[in-house]
């Protein structure tokens, strides 16, 4: 049986360091597909489908129409404040949003904005009401919970507009005031999550010192891997070298031996 001599361990160093780098580079693969990303900027939420800035649309069209039907057109202020007040809602809702993606404070700031605005109006279409005698629709009157249910169910601006040449004033006050009432309170929902959300996961700057030490946290531990893979190699070649030393040796007693 021929006896072969490995004459350099270099085609095994290479070998060994090819087999390192490729477990290496697997592990480190793994540990990125399964590392949860660090983000700075919130996601934030999607403003046209919450269901208040949906509503909100629709109270800010349906005052504009009211205004324009049943107030003075001169000489009354009222009209471009409800006017104004409605539109503040739906604006506020949309800046609040999106500002909220860099500063839950701020987005915090902007819906109250919002809240307060549409609080304005729903005294304005309360005064109305009052002003002029008409029923102000409660518990008890029959149209209350199909009113109600209607505007519970309903955001589209197609289920609204074909009733605003149509309705009185009477109809078309008691409906914007429900869904001012109706804005207010899911408003009041929305912002007590994000109030929640800021105590637990807190604003920008501690999602920034979050990714900070998250990145150093991870480059320490890749330099730590790197350092043991380097002295596991060192090893592994160390001993290579020993045992070519020894099949050198045993090569050259057998050589003599033959040539004796």
């Amino acid at each position: 049986m021929p006896i072969v001599f490995i004459d350099t361990i270099e085609s095994i160093v290479n070998m060994v360091s090819m087999e390192i780098k490729n477990n290496k580079n697997h592990k480190d693969t793994t540990a990125m597909q399964q590392q949860k990303p660090r983000t700075v900027l919130r996601t934030g939420a999607a403003w046209r489908n919450l269901r208040f800035y949906q509503k909100s649309q629709v109270l800010y069209h349906l005052t504009f129409a009211f205004c324009n039907r049943f107030l003075p057109q001169y000489g009354d202020r009222t009209k471009d404040q409800m006017i104004q007040a409605a539109r503040s809602c739906k604006q506020n809702i949309v800046e609040g949003c999106e500002d909220g993606k860099t500063s839950t404070e701020m987005e915090l700031k902007l819906l109250n904005v919002a809240r307060s605005s549409v609080d304005e109006l729903r005294e304005d279409f309360k005064d109305y009401i009052k002003a002029r005698r008409m029923t102000l629709w409660t518990d008890g009157h029959p149209r209350y919970r199909q009113m109600q249910e209607f505007t519970r169910r309903h955001n589209s601006m197609d289920d609204y507009t074909a009733f605003f040449d149509r309705w009185t004033d009477e109809e078309m006050a008691n409906v914007g005031l429900t869904l001012c009432y109706q804005v207010d309170v899911m408003m009041n929902r929305y912002l007590k999550h994000l109030e929640t959300e800021f105590v637990t996961e807190g604003g920008i700057k501690e999602r920034m010192h979050a990714a900070r030490t998250g990145y150093r946290n991870e480059q320490d531990a890749r330099l730590k891997y790197l350092e043991r893979r380097v002295a596991e190699q060192e090893l592994t070649i160390t001993g290579l070298r020993k045992e070519n030393e020894l099949w050198r040796a045993r090569y050259n007693e057998l050589k003599e031996a033959m040539g004796a």
